[in-house]
């Protein structure tokens, strides 16, 4: 069998046993078909998988570190990283399908800076509650603003991602008892819960809608050529991170907001409030802890405690 082979059995191994997410999956798949052209560059078309070695693979790394796009960029070490994570995963595969190749164990991460976390203070949270209800009222806007409204009060109460809130659909939000569930990255499940905010401006939008669509959450311009359940008005991501960037513009928020933004401040809200770090990752939807743990270094309260007590106590 080939390593173009091997290759495609791992994809089909990933959407049949690992339950990854389509994205995941043609990263998976753009990565390895890079990494498998470069091989064969070096060692030929008939290239295969016991000819992976650490040579190989440090040519490799060193062919991503110096790969430029048109406008002479190199690739970020992170981008760099997810490159050498789907190799390693393959390389597992082929470690259990008894295929002879490097062992994955051998091949580490470079160091990555990680993007700095941006979070709102509460008082910009309040703010930018707030905008919607502040733009002119007019019958024809007032169900955009509450919508509006209600997407943010749910974005931050909930931390969901903004692919997550525009799948939601009306029938799947539970206003009485505050909570839903969700579908994931990884096609995860979890519940999520809703403020008390949150509720009363999705109620009072809903009470404003006079159609029965499916979507939770429909846009009220452009093309009105509805279908019968109402999925061609769905929201999309791009409409919600522009709703949300216009709230902050429009409440004198400088930083880039975003709904990540928000989901950030979800998170950091709940620690600095004294949430256990578990119980956080849980409410995230991380699979690994250590994404979670991004937000500790910013909201670590009992550092901060022992900083006060103990900091500058001889200039007293």
């Amino acid at each position: 069998m080939t390593t173009a082979d091997l290759i495609s059995d791992f994809l089909e191994y990933c959407e049949l046993e690992k339950n990854h997410s389509e994205l995941t999956i043609l990263n998976y798949e753009h990565y390895l078909r890079r990494f498998l052209e470069f091989a064969e560059s070096k060692e030929g078309d008939d290239f295969g998988p016991q000819k992976i070695d650490m040579d190989l693979v440090r040519s490799y790394r060193l062919h991503l570190n110096r790969m430029t796009d048109q406008k002479g960029n190199t690739l970020k070490k992170i981008t760099q990283n997810y490159h050498v994570i789907a190799l390693r995963a393959f390389l597992k595969y082929l470690a259990k399908r008894d295929v002879r190749s490097l062992s994955a164990e051998k091949i580490e991460l470079g160091d990555a800076k990680r993007k700095q976390v941006e979070f709102l203070e509460f008082e910009e949270v309040v703010r930018l509650m707030d905008a919607p209800l502040k733009q002119k009222q007019t019958e024809t806007n007032k169900i955009i603003s509450v919508r509006d409204k209600a997407i943010l009060e749910l974005l931050f109460s909930t931390g969901l991602r903004v692919s997550e809130l525009v799948g939601l659909n009306r029938t799947q939000v539970n206003l009485d008892r505050g909570e839903f569930m969700v579908r994931g990255k990884g096609s995860k499940d979890r519940v999520v819960f809703m403020s008390d905010g949150a509720k009363h401006w999705i109620n009072e939008y809903l009470k404003l809608r006079a159609d029965n669509f499916k979507p939770l959450f429909i846009r009220y311009s452009g093309s009105k050529d509805e279908i019968e359940d109402g999925e061609y008005l769905r929201l999309t991501s791009r409409s919600v991170q522009r709703i949300v960037n216009a709230y902050a513009r429009a409440a004198g928020i400088v930083k880039k907001v975003t709904p990540h933004t928000l989901r950030h401040s979800f998170a950091t809200d709940l620690l600095i409030n004294g949430a256990d770090i578990r119980s956080v990752q849980s409410m995230l939807g991380h699979s690994s802890i250590t994404t979670t743990q991004i937000y500790t270094h910013l909201t670590n309260k009992q550092l901060k405690e022992v900083h006060q007590a103990f900091h500058g106590r001889r200039r007293s």
